[in-house]
């Protein structure tokens, strides 16, 4: 965990020395600003036979804090920490995966002007590390989700296991407003497998990526 928040704080830490530089070469001020929302999120992938998963979307919640940093002209990067819900209903079970995350995406963010605010597009990659997680099944039974890279045959038969990290690539349309309110359409898209390897199996076809979209609203300070 100690890590985790380490590792946030240095890419809030840099963002903040790289915007110092970049404001006094622009003639543009850096800005800080919140943002949560909700977010639909699933599991997709496929099974242990190479089966596609056909998993539910569920609501997860999103938030946390983002800083603009000048580029160029309506050019910004724009990093962040967020608290991130992730998971999926299960089809068949209907077992309820619930996994929270701390997500540092950095976006690459034009906000050419439109009207009296800014029109938002942005893309680019994130990191996500798993801090929690719980599976939950229709008779409100819970089990605590474990996290580890390899896990043997024995471990992945009894409890539910995923990898810690994630990562992949955000997208994000939105519209900030002149008294800076924003509100914008997120996705993610997961490229990084979070289930673990099994020890000793060769033929385990199982692949687990997280997805998912959104509705935040945000100010900028």
């Amino acid at each position: 965990m100690k890590k985790i928040f380490f590792s946030a704080a240095l890419v809030l830490a840099g963002a903040f020395i790289t915007a110092t530089a970049q404001s006094t070469s622009t003639g543009s001020k850096i800005s800080v600003g919140i943002r949560a929302g909700v977010n639909l999120q699933n599991i997709n992938g496929r099974d242990f036979n190479d089966s596609k998963l056909e998993n539910k979307l569920v609501p997860r919640l999103q938030g946390g804090i983002v800083v603009d940093i000048p580029l160029a002209d309506q050019f910004y990067i724009q990093p962040g920490v967020l608290f991130s819900g992730k998971g999926a209903k299960e089809n068949g079970s209907d077992n309820n995966v619930n996994v929270s995350y701390i997500d540092v995406p950095l976006t690459f963010l034009f906000k050419p002007l439109l009207g009296n605010g800014h029109l938002l597009l942005g893309v680019g990659p994130y990191v996500g590390f798993a801090v929690a997680g719980k599976v939950t099944d229709p008779n409100d039974n819970k089990e605590t989700i474990k996290f580890k890279n390899t896990i043997t045959a024995a471990e992945a038969i009894t409890d539910p296991y995923l990898r810690r990290m994630d990562a992949g690539a955000n997208l994000l349309f939105g519209y900030e407003l002149s008294n800076n309110l924003s509100i914008q359409l997120n996705s993610q898209l997961g490229l990084a497998k979070i289930n673990p390897e099994i020890e000793g199996v060769s033929n385990n076809n199982t692949v687990l990526r997280n997805t998912g979209f959104g509705l935040s609203l945000g100010y900028r300070f």
